[in-house]
């Protein structure tokens, strides 16, 4: 049987690029699969504010006319140029059960970094910090959270077949929600909430929350600067997440902890679980997906826990506290039972120590 590989160079090819994976994983119980337009805005150079920096090439592997699998590969420029480094990425990294194909793709992504001068290459990432990487080596049969990889369990064999190690764990925790807050959380919370003269607001409305956008991305820029691998986000890129992302948060979900002078010092953002309406809308917002989401949106059983970010200077000083003391309320009024955490770096113990009050599984 013919095994090829082809590069992806027009806007059908990407779209098959794009929906593989809904062939791999069709009849997968346990994978949340992304939106095809989203995928499609990312994977464009003229759509993604990232390719300032970026440089990229996708390619899609066939036997005999039937698409076996698919890779990306690319340079961030501006994270080699920050912590200089010389390194290429790979991503988008899907495939049957066979090493002919994975070393094909590897091999082909591998030859892209040589050429484009590279020393190394790593994956499975993204252009930039918001987009998924990693890959799953346990909790296959666990529901995957909407917008976090999901893979096989044979992918991590065949990296290893191929050479490749592992870089780092990431770890993802389910929190149970006790009908009562711990009473530690509340006494931190009013103790910091006192000393350093914090005010948390909590808002009903979108309106209301969307002046504090670009704020919330500056905070993100500051809080996140020193964390390997993080590189600061520009300002196309800010405006291209708040379109994407800021507009569809609800933001009684989105505490925000000012000073006295009323600057941003942190906030959390958190979600309804979105993973069982992904499944349903199979990619697509129309015609029934974005049904499925909206209904999604008001369910409250469980919630995903997206994103949280504290000034450096409050931080190590409970400020955290404050944000959980004003989900927990939320989440007992509404009846939250329990909360994903999303993918966290096992030793980013300032965001596992958020946790350390509450049952958790890993």
């Amino acid at each position: 049987m013919n095994l090829e590989i082809k590069p992806v160079v027009h806007l059908r090819e990407l779209k098959q690029f794009v929906k593989f994976p809904f062939d791999l994983y069709q009849g997968n119980e346990y994978w949340a699969p992304p939106l095809i337009s989203g995928q499609l805005e990312t994977l464009r150079q003229d759509r993604n504010p990232a390719f300032a920096y970026c440089r990229a090439a996708y390619w899609i592997a066939s036997r005999d006319g039937k698409i076996v699998g698919r890779i990306a590969a690319m340079v961030n420029d501006k994270f080699n140029s920050v912590w200089s480094e010389s390194l290429a990425r790979f991503g988008w990294f899907d495939f049957v059960d066979d090493i002919q194909v994975s070393s094909l793709l590897l091999a082909t992504a591998e030859k892209w970094a040589q050429e484009q001068g590279m020393s190394g290459i790593n994956g499975p990432m993204g252009f930039t910090n918001f987009d998924a990487s990693g890959m799953l080596v346990e909790g296959f049969k666990e529901l995957s959270t909407f917008g976090a990889a999901y893979n096989h369990s044979y992918y991590a064999s065949h990296l290893e077949h191929h050479g490749y190690g592992k870089a780092a764990d990431w770890v993802e925790y389910q929190i149970a929600v006790p009908g009562e807050i711990p009473d530690k959380v509340e006494r931190i919370a009013e103790i910091v909430e006192k000393r350093f003269k914090l005010e948390l607001k909590q808002f009903k409305h979108k309106k209301q929350l969307l002046p504090f956008a670009h704020d919330i991305f500056s905070m993100i820029n500051v809080a996140y600067k020193d964390i390997y691998g993080f590189v600061e986000l520009s300002e196309r890129q800010v405006e291209y997440y708040i379109h994407s992302y800021l507009n569809f948060i609800k933001p009684e979900l989105t505490p925000l902890i000012f000073d006295e002078h009323g600057k941003l010092v942190a906030f959390g953002i958190t979600m309804p679980s979105l993973s069982v309406a992904a499944q349903k809308a199979q990619g697509r917002l129309l015609p029934l997906g974005i049904y499925h989401f909206l209904k999604a949106m008001r369910s409250y059983r469980q919630i995903d826990f997206l994103l949280t970010a504290v000034h450096p200077d409050f931080q190590n000083k409970g400020v955290n506290a404050m944000l959980m003391l004003a989900m927990h309320k939320f989440f007992i009024e509404k009846g939250v039972e329990s909360v994903e955490t999303n993918w966290e770096h096992e030793d980013n113990l300032k965001i596992q120590a958020q946790w350390r009050f509450y049952q958790t599984r890993l």
